[in-house]
């Protein structure tokens, strides 16, 4: 029932911008906490972003924040990671998530996952 659809992803040159989208079935968008992670190969799957059911709080950590942008479109059911300034650090694959916790610096509680899109950045 719960299906996350990530999409956006691709390759850009260091300093340029992408847009990833995470489309969600139903009445997921209304999840306690939506998310992205990313995964390098090799490397731990690690938070990107995170919002709250309405929209109206957001959490970051440092490698992100200020170039990162995490926002809810309720009328297209969709989740966004508006992404500038873009560095060869943030190459990885970019998975969305529903999590059951309101709290938004809470890892442990994704339950749902998309499948992940790309994100190449080269120098």
């Amino acid at each position: 029932q719960v299906q996350l659809v990530e999409s956006g992803g691709g390759s850009v040159q260091a300093g340029g911008s992408l847009r990833l989208s995470c489309h969600a079935s139903g009445r997921t968008l209304s999840t306690p906490t939506m998310g992205w992670f990313r995964q390098a190969p090799g490397k731990e799957r690690e938070f990107v972003a995170a919002i709250s059911a309405g929209g109206g709080n957001t959490y970051y950590p440092d490698s992100v924040k200020d170039r990162f942008t995490i926002s809810k479109d309720y009328a297209d059911n969709t989740m966004y990671l508006q992404m500038k300034n873009l560095k060869p650090e943030d190459t990885a694959v970019y998975y969305c998530g529903a999590s059951i916790s309101p709290r938004l610096d809470d890892m442990r509680r994704y339950s749902y996952w998309g499948q992940g899109t790309q994100v190449t950045v080269s120098s």
